[in-house]
This record gives C-alpha cells, structure tokens and sequence, in this order.
C-alpha cells in the first residue's frame, strides 16, 4: 500500500469518517474501475477507528453467502460457532449474547458480487445492530439499497494526475510535450491508465498484428532452403562450366618488333653466300616465318647495317619510352584521384553541433518534417539561418529533419527565449527537448 495519498483523496476519507460520526452506519463507494475504489478502502481501515473491532473482506464471484458470512463473523468475534441454518442477522445477535464484541467496523471490497438476500441482511444490522456497527462497501455501480449513503468517487484532476505520476516516474517530459499531454487527456485522470506510463515509450507505435505473416515467413524459409540445397548439389557442375567458358577466350599477342636472334642469323646465311646475283627488281613475296628464297634474295645492306647500329636501336627505345610513360603518368593520377576520393572521411554537418554540446542542456524544437525542402522553407521564412541548428532521425522507417533553437544550460533560459518568438513560430506548438534526446535520436538514422 502507498506511503503517501492524493490530497483528494485524503478529503474523502475525513468525510466518509464523518458520515459514520452523523450516524450512518452503511456507506456504499461508487465510481468505475481503476479510480483506486480498494485504495480507498484499506486507507480507511487503516488509519480510522483504531479502537474498533475490524474486518476486511475481498468478495469473488465464486464465494458463497455462508463463506462470507464466516468471514465476517470470525473476524468480530473470538472463536465463534457460526450456525449455518441461521442468517447473519440471527447468527450476530447470538453471538453477540454470548460475548461482547464491542464497536465494529466492516470494510467489503467487490460489492457487485453480493446477493440480494445478504445485502438485505447488511442493511438490517447496520440499522438494529445491538452494538455499534459501521459497515462500508465498494461496488463499481449502484445496488438495490434502500438506506444506505452513497458516495461517489471522482476522478483525478490535471495537477493531481502529475503528482501521482511523479511519486511513480522521476524522469517525465516536460508539460509543453504534446505526447505527454496527450497521455493526460486520454487517462481521464484514471490511476489504473495513469500508472500505465511507459517511462522510455515517448511515441505510441500502433502496430496491427497479421494473423498470417507466420505463413508468408515460412513459406520464404521453405523457399531459401530449396535454393540452397540446389546450389549445393550443382556447385561442382557450375564451376566446371565457368572454367570452359574462361579457357574459349584465346589472348592474341601480335609482334612488331624483329627480334637480334632473327637479324643476326640472317646475317650469317649471307655471309655464307659465295656469289651474290643482282636481279632485276621484284615485288617483294611475304612468306612464311623462317622460310628465304636463296634464288631472289635481295641484299638490302643499308637497312641491314641500320639495324645493327647501337644508336638507332637507343633512339628507338627512347621513342617507345615517350609513349610509354604518359600513359603511366595518366594511370598513377588516375590512381592517386581514387586514393584521395576513398580516403575522404565521412562527415555529417547536421549532426556536428550536436555531438559539441553538453547532454545536460535543453534546446527548443520548433519543426519537425519528413521534407527537407520543407525545413529549409521554414528557416528562409523566419530568417533562422544564424540562430536555429538541424539534424536527421529516422521514425517508422522515414527520415525526419527536425530544426531546434538554441543551446541552454537551464530550463528556465528556455522558458524566457520561448516568450520572446514571433507568433509565426508559436503556432507550431515548439517545444523542450533534451541534447541527450537529440544525440539518441540521431542514433537512429544509421539503423
């Protein structure tokens, strides 16, 4: 049981003690589940009429008149011989012969479950009881009672819903926060919904269960299963193909250049020749590699003895060097373009400035949309370029870009710069919000 009461609720129970004092000796407590009806009722037992003879009972459907009736009976009197034959009534009054058992006080819980006959037989000895007896009993609606005061009990108001909630929760959002509000107006200043309160649950997720998801799950795991036993079975005939379909493609390397091997075996077979017959000149025949016609053989000397000369073969090399090195310089800055492209650090400039600040300060948030073209329209608007910060967060699998105001150390700097902005920026409903809030929701977006 709580330690502390509402200040309502404490009035209620001076003036339930106070009926009993005016001479009612039956109070019925009326008001609908989750208002705090047994609340009540052990406050009461409690901490009124110490000098009385008590007895707390919790009704149930599934007890009986007689059992009740023991209940009650047993904790009035030492050792009693209740007669089962007999009433309640009956059974107190020769009870009550035998020994005393002084004031009594009866608290019943769950009077919705009470027969007709036993309230009839409640009434009878709350109003011709030998000894002083105040009964009290809790039911969610009205019972057929005739003599009996009926109190009813109201719900919380707005200030005492937050004070309950803060006995409960010490880390609340702010009272500006539209999602807390909300909560508030929806409990109806009920304690059952009121302690219902999901301290680390700021956005209520509707989520709509499908009856046959588990279907389309299963028959998606049956379908990955398949497709993994056929790739085990076809792996070697797969790679197989792979290798001929690599091996058809034939390199050609195509040659240029006449080898010093060739140009000097050649110039043996010359040298060989003991006669050199000059014939008159012939369209030159392309034969085959390592084939030569001795018969019309043409000695072309000078191009043989430019050939052998080291000096044309080092201005050849440094002609194919030029070639060869603008393309090496086009790749390594091709390649030095890659490097400084991939080695770039990533960075984010709207989160930057919130991971700067301290998570104990407060910001305003003034917007909070799903467009960037929106927020930036905002900010043009109400020339917030040098004054308001932005960052990205991701909600129900959709970015949101959400601008903020400022950076304060205490709630009350906020509360004076949220008086001084223009009505434009008002309407919006902006409101508090933490840098450590921030700093998780930013989280969110690389999830």
């Amino acid at each position: 049981m709580q330690l502390q009461i509402l200040p309502s609720r404490a009035a209620l129970v001076d003036r339930i003690a106070l009926q009993f004092e005016y001479g009612q000796n039956f109070i019925v407590l009326l008001g609908t589940s989750g208002l705090g009806k047994s609340y009540m009722l052990e406050t009461f037992i409690t901490d009124k009429y110490n000098d009385f003879n008590k007895a707390f009972v919790q009704i149930t459907a599934k007890m009986t008149d007689a059992q009740l009736m023991s209940d009650l009976l047993e904790q009035s009197f030492n050792a009693p011989l209740v007669d089962h034959s007999l009433s309640l009534s009956e059974n107190f009054y020769q009870l009550s012969q035998q020994q005393s058992c002084g004031s009594c006080l009866w608290v019943l819980d769950g009077g919705r479950h009470l027969s007709d006959e036993f309230l009839i037989e409640l009434e009878l000895l709350a109003k011709s009881s030998p000894s002083t007896l105040y009964i009290m009993l809790a039911s969610p609606s009205k019972l057929p009672l005739n003599n009996a005061v009926e109190i009813y009990l109201e719900p919380l108001t707005l200030s005492e819903s937050k004070q309950l909630l803060g006995w409960y929760f010490t880390d609340l959002p702010y009272d500006e926060d539209p999602v807390f509000q909300a909560f508030l107006t929806e409990a109806r200043g009920n304690p059952s919904l009121l302690l219902a309160w999901q301290a680390n649950e700021h956005v209520v997720d509707v989520v709509i269960k499908d009856k046959v998801s588990w279907r389309l799950h299963l028959i998606v795991l049956m379908f990955i299963i398949m497709f993994l036993i056929i790739g085990f079975l076809y792996k070697s005939d797969m790679t197989q193909w792979w290798q001929q379909y690599y091996e058809q493609e034939d390199i050609e390397v195509s040659t240029t250049v006449i080898s010093a091997k060739q140009i000097n075996e050649q110039r043996l077979e010359k040298d060989e020749l003991k006669s050199t017959v000059v014939e008159p000149a012939e369209p030159n025949i392309v034969k085959s590699e390592g084939a030569i016609d001795t018969k019309r053989h043409h000695n072309d000397v000078p191009a043989i003895m430019q050939s052998l000369d080291p000096s044309v073969h080092a201005q050849q090399l440094d002609i194919s060097k030029e070639e060869v090195e603008p393309a090496a310089t086009i790749d390594l800055e091709i390649n030095k373009e890659v490097v400084n492209v991939s080695t770039q650090p990533k960075n984010n400039p709207l989160s930057a400035w919130y991971q700067q600040q301290p998570e104990a300060n407060t910001v305003i948030q003034l917007l909070a949309v799903t467009q960037q073209q929106v927020s930036d329209e905002f900010i043009a608007q109400h020339k917030l370029q040098k004054i308001a910060h932005t960052y990205q967060t991701k909600r129900n699998n959709q970015v949101w870009w959400v601008i903020t105001l400022g950076s304060f150390t205490n709630l009350s700097d906020a509360k004076r710069a949220m008086k001084n902005l223009p009505a434009g920026i008002l309407k919006n409903k902006p409101f508090y919000k933490k840098i450590s809030k921030i700093k998780q929701e930013i989280t969110l977006l690389d999830q």
